[in-house]
């Protein structure tokens, strides 16, 4: 079960699907991920998680705020520069939202307490 909602699900989904081509093209991972291509992506669902932009979270490209580590930013980018554009083909109405989001301004600082695990907790702690 995944942490995520919204927006950061489907950012998450994307992540998902551009790892899976990549990983079966270059780790033989017929069925589902390697345990390296699948200890990157639990990765990247904490780092989602943790964004301070929460659900208003902009392209990681164009953002500011550098989460994750030089590298695991390269093993993403490299997936990403593989994988985006044969998700044309597989996945284009991911490949289209992603696209489009990387087009979007966004904030140069992100809006206090937007995190989505910040606001996960407010909720566990109000019930």
């Amino acid at each position: 079960m995944s942490l995520l909602t919204d927006q950061l699900a489907v950012e998450l989904r994307t992540i998902e699907v551009m790892m899976q081509i990549y990983c079966r093209a270059h780790h033989q991972g017929q069925n589902g991920l390697c345990q390296a291509c699948a200890e990157l992506l639990a990765y990247a669902e904490t780092r989602l998680d943790r964004c301070p932009y929460g659900q208003l979270k902009p392209a990681c490209r164009h953002c500011p705020i550098h989460c994750y580590k030089a590298e695991p930013k390269a093993q993403v980018q490299a997936i990403m520069r593989y994988s985006g554009p044969r998700m044309l083909l597989r996945h284009p109405i991911l490949a289209l939202r992603h696209l489009c989001k990387e087009r979007q301004p966004f904030p140069e600082k992100p809006p206090a307490n937007m995190a989505n695990r910040y606001l996960r907790q407010q909720q566990n702690n109000s019930k």
